[in-house]
């Protein structure tokens, strides 16, 4: 191996505080995903919301965060182009994670709901036509993940149009709601616990060293899911007073919501948690083997780095992008949120368990558009989408410029 440019502590160092603020970025814009609706529809305050999501966040990013990690490490750009570059390819590491985190921080503070996801390929896009030039990027993988732009949304507005259907028809439209809601929402809740112990145990259970039977894995899934459905029954009957007043009926779906949202959360640190800690794993996996490629696995305390700078992120600046998706887009009611929310979260667990990094901000304003269009075009403030999309798509761009101006100031600060 080549003589690095600095001691491998200070390098993971420097990397873990890097990797550190692309996570705080994350936490700060995408937290929007996971609680806007839930807030938007006041189904919980703010700071029940962060509340929340930084339990489910980190609990998503810790367990089973490993899948995806490994596509964007390894699947934008072949390694092996640097073999014999290890420290440009820490530099490029670096700077990609420095672009995606300055990025994400500048979008946050203005409130813009951009994908982080995009926002870390984009800048190891950038990374790689610096030093490699235009045929070094796999635009295969690249063009996968651009089709993810039209289909998760696509999707996701598809199944959330429907559940929001099947609730109308089922609980809301009913002679009796009140007595249907308390009927049928538990339902619900076994389905959103299937969506969430489904990835769980597929996926996470094997980086904590735990390795399950299909039969025990459906087991598991099934009790947990049926014990979540009776626990929600308990409450929704604990609460039959409340629900049987005036407006008990989105009362009923707010206690449900608060599932959901967790739901969403782990789902979005499942998926998410990928873009702030691949190039840091990258890092991690060259200064361990001295190999560049390695298939080594990914360390439990980088999922650590990356869960922790996800809710620290939500924490502080995660209000801004929450007021964005959750109220400028449609007006949201718990029963339409739960069904914006559920079919975002069942497409992003579904990705994640394909190894596929899609965007769960595409994915959830599908949904919400979705659960806009059951009410009615007209309920749509497509102003304000128009404007998201805009953010959306400067957003690869942004972040390759990011990493060019990084490589650079790296290259000089350290004499690479």
């Amino acid at each position: 191996m080549e003589a690095l440019f600095l001691d491998p502590f200070f390098i993971l160092l420097i990397a873990s505080f890097i990797g550190f603020f692309m996570a705080f970025g994350i936490g700060a814009n995408d937290v929007a995903n996971s609680m806007g609706t839930s807030v938007g529809s006041k189904a919980i305050t703010i700071k029940q919301a962060i509340i929340i999501a930084a339990i489910f966040e980190f609990l998503g990013a810790f367990l089973a965060g490993g899948e995806v990690t490994s596509t964007i490490r390894k699947g934008i750009v072949d390694p092996n182009l640097y073999a014999n570059d290890i420290n440009i390819f820490i530099i490029g590491m670096m700077s990609a994670l420095l672009a995606g985190g300055t990025w994400l921080s500048i979008a946050s503070m203005r409130g813009w709901p951009v994908s982080t996801t995009h926002s870390i390929v984009g800048s190891i896009i950038g990374f790689v036509l610096i030093t490699k030039g235009v045929d070094a990027v796999s635009w295969g993988k690249v063009g996968n993940i651009a089709m993810s732009w039209v289909t998760s949304p696509l999707f996701s507005a598809i199944l959330a149009f429907g559940l929001y259907m099947s609730a109308k028809k089922l609980i809301l439209d009913r002679s009796n709601p009140e007595k249907a809601a308390i009927t049928f929402i538990p339902f619900y809740s076994f389905f959103v616990a299937v969506v969430i112990s489904l990835v769980t145990v597929r996926k996470g259970l094997k980086h904590v060293g735990v390795e399950w039977s299909d039969n025990e894995m459906y087991l598991f899934i099934f009790v947990f899911s049926f014990v979540v459905g009776l626990a929600t029954a308990f409450f929704l009957r604990r609460n039959q007073e409340r629900i049987m007043q005036d407006g008990g009926i989105e009362f009923a779906f707010g206690l449900l919501m608060i599932v959901s949202a967790s739901a969403m959360a782990f789902a979005h640190g499942s998926n998410d948690v990928a873009n702030a800690i691949g190039p840091l794993a990258a890092i991690v996996s060259v200064l361990d083997t001295g190999v560049i490629g390695s298939k080594a696995a990914i360390s439990p305390w980088v999922l650590l780095v990356g869960g922790i700078g996800i809710v620290f992120g939500l924490a502080t600046l995660g209000s801004r992008v929450i007021k964005t998706v959750g109220q400028k887009i449609t007006a949201l009611t718990p029963s339409l949120g739960f069904s914006a929310e559920i079919a975002t979260a069942s497409t992003v667990v579904a990705a994640t368990y394909l190894g596929f990094p899609i965007s769960t901000t595409h994915t959830l304003v599908g949904g919400v558009i979705g659960v806009g269009l059951a009410k009615g075009a007209e309920h749509l403030d497509f102003r304000s989408i128009k404007r998201i999309i805009a953010s959306w798509l400067v957003t690869i761009p942004a972040g390759a410029a990011f990493t060019v101006l990084f490589y650079i100031l790296l290259r000089i600060i350290f004499n690479v």
